[in-house]
């Protein structure tokens, strides 16, 4: 597996992940515990959602040449 590919794999993974802990962090914020703590890992969990598709679409820029094999 290619670097390029490994970064393609790893930067959807974590976007997911990202995603999936913002929700979560967002409903344990308005139903369990609405605390500051939540809701900064909500505004975390939403910096990550926008900066790793902009990493990932710069490193494939730069690696274009490379191929995924």
């Amino acid at each position: 597996m290619s670097l390029k590919a490994f970064h393609l794999i790893f930067v959807t993974a974590t976007t997911l992940f990202s995603l999936f802990f913002g929700l979560w962090s967002l409903n344990q914020y308005r139903n369990v515990d609405p605390s500051a703590l939540n809701l900064t890992f909500v505004f975390l969990a939403v910096a990550m959602l926008i900066a790793l598709p902009i990493y990932g679409y710069y490193f494939l820029k730069k690696l274009k040449d490379v191929s995924f094999l």
